[in-house]
């Protein structure tokens, strides 16, 4: 069976709170140039390729990204 367990592996202390720092953080991940949205657009072109090397590497690509 899976447990969840959410916390995080160093603990994180905040003092001083910036929104806009966190806001262009965000959107780094969620953005329409983030790296989501990258790693998608890799995910989805492996689709239109024929050559499988070309469909490896867009996979390997896309996959990594989110690492």
């Amino acid at each position: 069976m899976f447990i969840f367990e959410k916390r995080t592996q160093i603990p994180v202390v905040i003092k001083n709170r910036n929104p806009k720092l966190a806001s262009y953080i965000l959107s780094q991940y969620g953005g329409p140039d983030g790296e989501l949205g990258a790693a998608l657009r890799y995910l989805s072109q492996r689709f239109a390729q024929t050559d499988k090397r070309a469909i490896a590497t867009l996979t390997d690509i896309g996959v990594s990204v989110q690492e």
